[in-house]
């Protein structure tokens, strides 16, 4: 290798130590033995940790790569470090999980690796054709991951379900993809961007219709409407550790792929987009909110919330400007706290040894497990958005950035959605604290589960003491995202 060529692979350093350290666990997995499942999840842990400390110590000026169609800035290194906080939580509440269900298999922490790994190329994205690549490398390893506990019939399902309609997705995406190639004549998000300034941000009819097929692609990726179809099943049927992983990680990684995109080489479409994202919004805050409301399978509930969740989000997005995006990755940031201590509780919620999944089995879990009923009552009241909850501040800023681009219709929508979504949020607090108990849930609660119940429930409770950093890191990441 020349010395000019080392330098060029710096920007992609991260990735490419996640991928050796994807493909030695592997190695180590099948010469390991018995002992090698939870071997390998705590070094998967340990290599998501060098990769974010990797991310962080990178140069901060932005930096390109591969051609041009890898790019690292300010809003890459800070959706990273999500992913992979996220990603290296929801591996460590799987591990007594899987030893309990006896479903130890050291894949599982390797697929979870990969697909991480595809999350970042995802969100370093400056190409079309680098945007499937990372895209597909992610989903391939969630269909596995879905189905991974295969002698039950719901799991298997859940992976079906999500491959084919993961499938038609992707032929939707690389459709737009195709079709914005064939009326641009390029597929580098810088070439794009320089030819819709330089026509005053007027666009073909085809490359219109691309955007479409491109927005319904990653609009399943975000679980938005109408493409949401597939998240309720997949969540009920997918081990409980995998579905804490899918509510979080991939999210995050999506709709870091989806303001890269929109607001990269189409920021002076923004005009032909923003009704789309707009009205996808709309549909994903209002299904949200009332789709939930009869659930009585917490994980099915918590499927329709993260629908909610995400179309909170795309209010940010539809703002398109800077600060639409400082309040999209506060959003998402807050979010990822919140959904792991969420699924932390349920994973903790056992019967004789039995995981239970129904909202009626909190009834009482006041009287018989009054910490886990306090965390869990934190995570409800701060998703319905009540002050001063941290949730509160992530719909503050969204909100505030569509009043700013007078999408006022958008933000009493999303106002009104948060009201009927806190019913079920604060039915659930009624269940632990006013309710009899019916019967009592295991005592034991191991450590790990803990510690990520209460360090996340002290971020989501104590946010409002000391915010800055947090709002602090999601202007500088806009700022790069806009070039400044």
């Amino acid at each position: 290798m020349t010395p000019t060529a080392v330098p060029a692979l710096l920007p992609a350093l991260p990735e490419i130590a996640l991928a050796v350290i994807a493909m030695a666990l592997l190695m180590y997995g099948v010469f390991g033995g018995e002992r090698s499942p939870r071997g390998c999840a705590w070094l998967a842990v340990a290599g998501l940790a060098i990769t974010a400390v990797l991310v962080l110590v990178a140069n901060g000026d932005r930096a390109e790569t591969f051609n041009g169609q890898f790019v690292v800035d300010g809003f890459a290194r800070f959706m990273k470090v999500l992913v992979l906080l996220g990603s290296g939580l929801a591996t460590i509440m799987s591990m007594s999980y899987m030893e309990r269900e006896r479903m130890e298999r050291f894949e599982y922490s390797v697929l979870l690796l990969f697909a991480t790994l595809g999350m970042l190329m995802m969100i370093s994205a400056n190409d079309l054709i680098a945007l499937y690549v990372g895209l597909e490398l992610q989903s391939l390893s969630l269909y596995v991951v879905a189905a991974i506990r295969r002698d039950t019939v719901k799991s298997s399902e859940a992976g079906l379900k999500y491959f084919v309609l993961g499938a038609l997705s992707s032929g939707m995406l690389l459709y737009g993809a195709s079709l914005i190639y064939g009326f641009a004549g390029t597929t580098s998000f810088v070439g794009l961007a320089r030819l819709f300034a330089e026509s005053s941000g007027a666009a073909p009819v085809g490359v219109i219709i691309g955007i479409v097929f491109l927005c319904a692609g990653l609009c399943f990726k975000v679980s938005a409407v109408p493409f949401h179809m597939w998240t309720p099943d997949v969540y009920e049927g997918a081990p409980t550790p995998v579905t804490a992983f899918f509510a979080v990680a991939p999210k995050i990684a999506a709709i870091a792929l989806f303001t890269r995109t929109l607001l990269g080489p189409f920021g002076d479409l923004v005009d032909q987009w923003q009704q789309i994202i707009v009205a996808v919004s709309i549909g994903s805050m209002v299904l949200g909110a009332f789709a939930a409301i009869n659930q009585s399978n917490i994980k099915r509930l918590m499927a329709y919330s993260s629908i909610g969740h995400m179309g909170y989000a795309l209010v940010g997005l539809a703002a398109g400007s800077q600060a639409g995006v400082r309040g999209v990755v506060i959003y998402v940031a807050l979010y990822l706290f919140m959904a792991v201590g969420t699924f932390a509780c349920i994973l903790s919620m056992r019967h004789q040894g039995r995981l239970v999944e129904g909202i009626a089995d909190l009834t009482g879990l006041s009287k018989t497990h009054p910490m886990m009923a306090f965390m869990l009552a934190v995570f409800m009241f701060s998703m319905a958005g009540i002050p001063p909850m941290a949730g509160f501040f992530g719909k503050f800023f969204v909100f505030q950035a569509a009043v700013q681009a007078e999408l006022y219709s958008l933000a009493v929508i999303g106002v009104l959605a948060s009201v009927v979504a806190a019913y079920y949020y604060i039915r659930i607090v009624k269940l632990m604290y006013f309710d009899e108990p019916i019967e009592a849930l295991d005592q034991r609660i191991g450590g790990e589960m803990t510690t990520i119940m209460f360090a996340t429930g002290i971020i989501t409770l104590l946010f409002f003491v000391y915010p800055l950093p947090l709002m602090n890191g999601a202007a500088s990441a806009a700022a790069a995202l806009f070039g400044g």
